[in-house]
C-alpha cells in the first residue's frame, strides 16, 4: 500500500500536536497514570497500529498500556529473547519468542544505553507501508513520555530517602540521649562501654543504675530491627527499667514488667534481649537474670569465671514469660563482668571463619587483669584485626563492669 502524501502531512499535524500535548501534561506534573494514558490515546489514534504493548522496567518488567492484543501483557513479564533487543527491530525475524509473535515491531526504548522500556506495535494489515506505522515517531514520543516518569521516580526517590534519612536522624538522637552520660570509673568501681554502630542507628544499649551508695544494676540489651521504631522501643524500654529501679521493684519484677511493655508497644513484631546485674555492695551479692541474651562472663578470683546463661527467654515474645530464673552468686568482693552483643562474636574473617564466644571467653580471660578501658581498646583492635577486608556484620557493644570491694584481696 502507497503513501498518500495529504495523509502523511495530515499525520504529521496529528503527530506534532500530540507531541505539544504530552510535553504541557509533562510542564503541568501529570500523574504517572495521566500520561499512560495520553500515550495509548496518542498512539491508538494511528488506524495503522492495530495492536501495542508497553512494557516499563521498575525493578521488573510490567505492561503498563496494552491494546488490541490476543492475549493480557499485564500479568506477563518482558521474554529474556526481547529484552536482548537494542534498536528498531522486526519481530517477524524472531523464533521462540512465544506469545509475543503477534507483534511485528520491537522499538527498544533507552537512556545513556540503559533499557527503560519496550514497545511492541502490531500493524493492522501485513500490506501497511512501514511508513505510515511511522516508528521514528512512536520512539520520540515513548523516549519523552518515559524519561519523564523516570524523573518522577527520581524525584519520589529523592524523597523517600529524604523522610529516611529524617527519621534516622531523629533516631540517632534519641539512641544518643539512651546511653548514660557518664560511667563510675573509680577504685573499687570500674565500669566501661564500647559502641561501634554497624548502621548509624543501631539496636544496641547499654546502662548503669546506681540504686543507692550500696547497690547498682547494669543492663545490656539489643532490640530486633533498626531505625525509628527500634529506637522509640528501646527508649521505652530504657524509661520504664530506670523508673521500675528508682520504685525500688525487684528485680524478677522488673523482668515481666519490661515484658509487658514491649509487647504491648511492638505487638510481638519486635523483641529485646537482655541481660540485667545487680550487685549489692554490702551485702557482697551478685544477681542477675539472662533474658535471651548472649551470656555474659564473670570472672573471680582464683582463676574462677562462669558464663551467665540462667534467666529467661528474650522479652517481647511471648505475653508472660514461660520461664524466669534468677541466679544469685554470694560472697562476691572482686570481679570483672564482661556484657556483649552478638555483633562482636558474629564477626568473620576473610576465610569465613566467626570470632565466636569461645574466641572471645578465652582473649579476656588472659587479659582481665588489664583496666576496662583499656581491654576494650585491645579487644576492639583485635577484632578488627581478625575480620581484616571484611566488614562488621551488626552493632557491636562492650561493657565491663570491674568491682574491686576490697583492695588487700586478690582480684585474679
Amino acid at each position: 500500500m502507497s503513501t498518500d502524501p495529504s495523509i502523511r502531512l495530515q499525520m504529521k499535524e496529528l503527530q506534532l500536536n500530540s507531541l505539544f500535548e504530552v510535553i504541557q501534561a509533562i510542564n503541568d506534573n501529570a500523574s504517572e497514570d495521566h500520561l499512560y494514558k495520553i500515550y495509548r490515546f496518542t498512539i491508538h489514534a494511528n488506524q495503522y497500529v492495530d495492536k501495542l504493548a508497553l512494557f516499563v522496567l521498575d525493578e521488573k518488567w510490567h505492561c503498563k498500556v496494552v491494546y488490541g492484543t490476543q492475549h493480557d501483557y499485564s500479568y506477563l513479564y518482558l521474554s529474556a529473547a526481547l529484552q536482548e533487543i537494542t534498536e528498531i527491530t522486526d519481530l517477524q525475524d524472531f523464533s521462540e519468542i512465544g506469545v509475543f509473535a503477534e507483534f511485528d515491531k520491537a522499538i527498544p526504548i533507552k537512556h545513556k544505553d540503559v533499557l527503560l522500556a519496550m514497545v511492541l506495535v502490531g500493524k493492522s494489515s501485513p500490506e501497511i507501508d512501514e511508513n505510515l506505522l511511522d516508528l521514528s515517531y512512536i520512539e520520540a514520543l515513548s523516549n519523552i513520555m518515559i524519561v519523564a516518569i523516570e524523573n518522577k521516580k527520581l524525584v519520589r526517590k529523592q524523597l523517600a530517602q529524604k523522610a529516611i534519612t529524617q527519621q534516622l536522624n531523629i533516631a540517632k538522637e534519641v539512641q544518643t540521649l539512651l546511653f548514660p552520660k557518664k560511667l563510675p570509673y573509680h577504685d573499687s568501681l570500674k565500669v566501661a562501654a564500647s559502641y561501634l554502630p554497624h548502621h548509624s542507628v543501631g539496636g544496641d544499649y547499654y546502662d548503669f543504675i546506681q540504686k543507692n551508695k550500696d547497690q547498682f544494676l547494669v543492663c545490656i540489651a539489643d532490640v530486633s530491627g533498626k531505625g525509628v521504631p527500634a529506637a522509640i522501643l528501646m527508649s521505652n524500654f530504657q524509661a520504664a527499667l530506670r523508673i521500675l529501679i528508682k520504685k525500688g521493684t525487684n528485680l524478677r519484677n522488673t523482668v515481666e514488667e519490661l515484658n509487658t511493655l514491649i509487647m504491648q508497644n511492638s505487638g510481638g513484631d519486635n523483641f529485646i534481649t537482655a541481660f540485667f546485674a545487680e550487685y549489692d555492695a554490702k551485702e557482697r551479692t551478685f544477681t542477675y537474670i539472662n533474658a535471651g541474651h548472649n551470656p555474659p562472663f564473670l570472672f573471680m578470683p582464683h582463676n574462677k569465671r562462669l558464663t551467665l546463661t540462667e534467666g529467661s527467654t528474650l522479652l517481647g515474645g511471648f505475653h508472660a514469660l514461660p520461664f524466669l530464673n534468677i541466679a544469685k552468686i554470694d560472697n562476691l568482693e572482686n570481679f570483672l563482668l564482661f556484657c556483649f552483643t552478638d555483633g562482636f562474636i558474629e564477626t568473620y574473617n576473610e576465610k569465613g571463619e566467626e570470632f565466636g564466644a569461645e574466641h572471645l571467653e578465652s582473649f579476656i580471660n588472659e587479659n582481665k587483669h588489664l583496666e576496662p578501658k583499656e581491654l576494650h581498646e585491645i579487644l576492639i583492635k583485635r577484632l578488627y584485626n581478625f575480620k581484616g577486608e571484611n566488614g562488621y556484620a551488626d552493632d557491636i557493644t562492650l561493657l565491663s563492669c570491674w568491682v574491686r570491694a576490697n583492695a588487700e584481696a586478690e582480684m585474679f
